[in-house]
């Protein structure tokens, strides 16, 4: 029998009209409320005492409802647990539920713009689960984090962070964050310059709302990250995709649509692209910056794994670049603990910066002061460091597995190149394949892929398949890549 808990007040329409015996109006209500679907199947009632005293009732009316209901078998009972909605109903809710539908669909709808969410894998926790390269959650530092929460909690001064406080955030975190950025990734950064976001899609959309006025050019790799393309389009932009090949970003082509048309700003993924995982090379990140200081478009640099570089020594982001005037950079914390863990970040111009603040205030006044203090917290007493270098040797030892098990498993049907870095593998298949379709047979062998469909500009077929291995054990990986290569 499912959840017991009982933490709700019952609220029944019960008319003592005196026409009709009282136990049978009390049954009648809560068949009312299960046709209705307000009570579903396997919910727990009130016991017959609190809900006696809740409707003002004698006991024995409770008893005597909840046994005719029990009989008709709308309800259940399980011995020492209480009594519940049936799993099983009787054929009454599909024909009530069938009337409701008919007189709803008579009815004019408000209107609104739609919007799609693309679930791009399955809750299923028996599923072995291919993601878009997802930290494993399982290594997250959550003794640290507990701690340091319990330590905020525990400071004499810990009321002044139940109010509200500054939309771009605790100036706490932005130092943290700034030092971070200034000594790992040559970042030049001061707090005002900073805006803390839940998370780093949280930030996309604060930037494409104040960039972004209606029939603005954006420009987007193709292949690419399809939600930040939503988000942009959801502003009002017309997106122009431009080819990224095995160097990034074709800033040749780039140049060449500068000079035809204008352009707002372009959204880029230059450590480990978005899904093709290639790293952007030195000569196109300097031409690309060079660009946008000629034509004056905003750079949206999108660094979200910058920590899990693997091959050589990282790149430095474009942000880092010294002459880089017009880099609006997005970095989150996601990805270094859990992606449970809704700290983003935007580093951009002061004045940009306070704009951004400002729409962040309409519809989310401020963060999670006591947790930005707690992360603060694990920033700047190390533990976040420590917690990635473990990570990192975990996460390079399951990428050397990866390359181990797609040669044995799947080499006679891909290619791919070993990534210098980030969290996924982009394998292609030698012989032409349907991504979707291969995404639905594989679900009913138990494992998820992320068709990659989606991450083509057009839908086109990219012949691919980005691969999340992080996330997986060694024995996960290998269970999930035989199942592929049986289905292939």
């Amino acid at each position: 029998m499912v959840q017991i808990l009982r933490p709700w007040k019952t609220i029944l329409p019960i008319t003592l009209d005196g026409e009709k015996a009282v136990y049978r109006q009390l049954a009648a209500g809560i068949v009312e409320e299960i046709k209705r679907g307000r009570l579903k199947p396997g919910t727990a009632l009130p016991g017959t005492r609190q809900l006696a005293l809740d409707l003002k009732l004698n006991r024995k009316t409770v008893i005597l409802a909840y046994d005719n209901l029990i009989a008709e078998g709308w309800l259940t009972t399980a011995y020492k647990q209480g009594t519940f909605v049936s799993d099983k109903l009787p054929q009454d809710v599909k024909l009530y539920r069938s009337h409701q539908t008919a007189v709803e669909t008579a009815n004019i709808p408000f209107k609104y713009r739609e919007q799609q969410s693309a679930i791009l894998f399955s809750k299923d926790q028996s599923l072995v689960v291919f993601n878009d390269g997802l930290p494993d959650v399982r290594l997250a530092p959550m003794n640290e984090l507990v701690r340091a929460y319990r330590r905020i909690f525990q400071q004499n001064a810990k009321w002044r962070m139940m109010g509200y406080g500054d939309p771009r955030g605790t100036e706490r975190i932005r130092e943290a964050i700034a030092k971070m950025l200034i000594h790992d990734r040559g970042i030049s950064v001061e707090t005002g310059e900073l805006c803390i976001t839940r998370g780093s899609q949280m930030a996309l959309y604060l930037i494409a709302n104040v960039l972004v006025e209606k029939g603005d050019h954006i420009v987007v790799e193709d292949p690419g990250y399809a939600p930040a393309w939503q988000v942009f389009e959801r502003a009002g932009a017309t997106l122009i995709p431009v080819t990224v090949d095995e160097s990034g970003i074709c800033t040749d082509s780039l140049e060449i649509l500068c000079a035809q048309t204008t352009i707002t700003a372009i959204y880029v993924t230059p450590h480990h692209q978005f899904p093709t995982t290639v790293s952007m090379k030195i000569d196109r990140r300097l031409k690309l910056i060079a660009l946008s200081n000629q034509y004056g478009f905003a750079i949206i640099e999108d660094d979200y794994d910058h920590e899990f570089h693997f091959s050589s020594k990282s790149l430095l982001p474009l942000a880092s670049h010294q002459n880089a005037l017009n880099v609006i950079y997005i970095g989150s914390l996601s990805k270094i603990v859990a992606p449970a863990l809704r700290i983003g970040y935007v580093k951009g111009p002061q004045k940009f910066i306070d704009t951004l603040a400002g729409l962040r205030k309409l519809i989310d006044v401020q963060g999670d002061n006591v947790m930005e203090h707690a992360v603060a917290e694990l920033i700047e007493e190390g533990a976040v460091k420590r917690h990635a270098k473990k990570a990192y040797a975990v996460y390079k030892d399951r990428r050397e597995n990866m390359e181990k098990m797609l040669d044995t498993y799947l080499g006679d049907h891909i290619t791919f190149k070993k990534p210098e870095g980030g969290l996924a593998y982009w394998i292609q298949f030698r012989e032409n394949r349907n991504t979707v379709d291969l995404a639905e047979k594989l679900l009913e062998k138990g494992v998820s892929i992320i068709p990659t469909e989606r991450f083509s500009f057009h839908s086109s077929s990219l012949n691919a398949l980005r691969l999340g291995y992080a996330s997986l054990t060694k024995d996960e990986m290998e269970t999930g890549l035989q199942l592929i290569a049986k289905a292939l």
